[in-house]
């Protein structure tokens, strides 16, 4: 189950009673997080951020108090500066309301919403970097499912991955809703070229990467041009995935890097479109 999810949600709701949502409100000058952050405050644990450091343990003391006093909302206006051992140099003011029935099912809306408009990233193969990379991109504020031929390799995956046995891989991202980015290391390399040949034929996909070497790009461009394919199109393929210069070919390491890449690419096509979404406010549940 990944940390902020709306799963998470859940089930942090359905262990704590008496929750307090912290919000906020306003944000001038310069914050850990954007204005419209919130986390969520049992007596016992945490859901969400609201950026960490002396504001965060300040707010999340200030809303176990308010439990503790049966007192349903306050709120802060908090300096992030010296004052509070933070550097920040803004202003937050920071909304503190218990989460009541109502409140509790607004939020666990805003929460699938935020999960279902999240970019889409098909991981092609279950292989070594590629159940890396799924457990990586669940901690993100993307959704992952990994595609792959064998079912063995698809049972490796750790739980709450999804993953699906298909046939014929390419058709997938012929179905992928608009704006899927793609990443393709299949065991097969005749495979890996037929989803590529796939992928960069959707003009709307913001990342389509490869596994492999310079020299398998090359026989890719060689196959992909004799199919018909536009030269062009070749320039939109990141192959190979996560090099940076770095050229460490440990699973781990590329599968981070790629994590990495597809992140930029993903975020710089919604900014170019005029639609980036609110960020993943909910942050990353953790335990105090």
């Amino acid at each position: 189950m990944t940390p902020g999810s709306a799963s998470a949600l859940e089930t942090f709701l359905a262990v704590n009673a008496d929750v307090i949502q912290c919000e906020l409100i306003s944000v001038r000058g310069s914050s850990p997080r954007e204005e419209g952050t919130f986390m969520l405050v049992g007596m016992g644990s945490i859901w969400g951020t609201i950026g960490g450091g002396a504001l965060e343990y300040m707010v999340i003391e200030h809303a176990r108090r308010l439990i503790a006093a049966g007192r349903a909302e306050e709120a802060m206006d908090v300096p992030l500066g010296p004052e509070i051992g933070q550097c920040c140099g803004g202003r937050v003011k920071v909304a503190l309301r218990y989460a009541d029935a109502g409140l509790r099912r607004s939020l666990a809306g805003r929460v699938a919403a935020e999960e279902t408009g999240a970019a889409r990233v098909y991981v092609f193969g279950a292989g070594h970097i590629g159940r890396v990379l799924a457990q990586i991109l669940a901690l993100l504020p993307v959704r992952v499912e990994v595609i792959d031929t064998r079912q063995a390799e698809l049972d490796t995956l750790p739980a709450g991955i999804a993953h699906r046995r298909v046939a014929m891989p390419e058709a997938v991202v012929r179905a992928a809703p608009s704006g899927s980015a793609f990443v393709i290391m299949t065991h097969d390399h005749a495979l890996d070229f037929l989803i590529a040949q796939e992928a960069l034929a959707r003009l709307d996909s913001p990342y389509v990467g490869m596994v492999g070497s310079k020299t398998k790009r090359a026989r890719f461009a060689h196959w992909f041009t004799e199919q018909g394919g536009d030269p062009e199109a070749l320039a939109r393929l990141v192959l190979p995935i996560g090099a940076q210069g770095l050229g460490d070919k440990r699973p781990s390491v590329i599968a981070a890097l790629a994590a990495a890449e597809i992140m930029v690419h993903v975020g710089e096509r919604e900014r170019f479109a005029g639609q980036q979404p609110a960020p993943a406010k909910q942050g990353v549940a953790s335990g105090h």
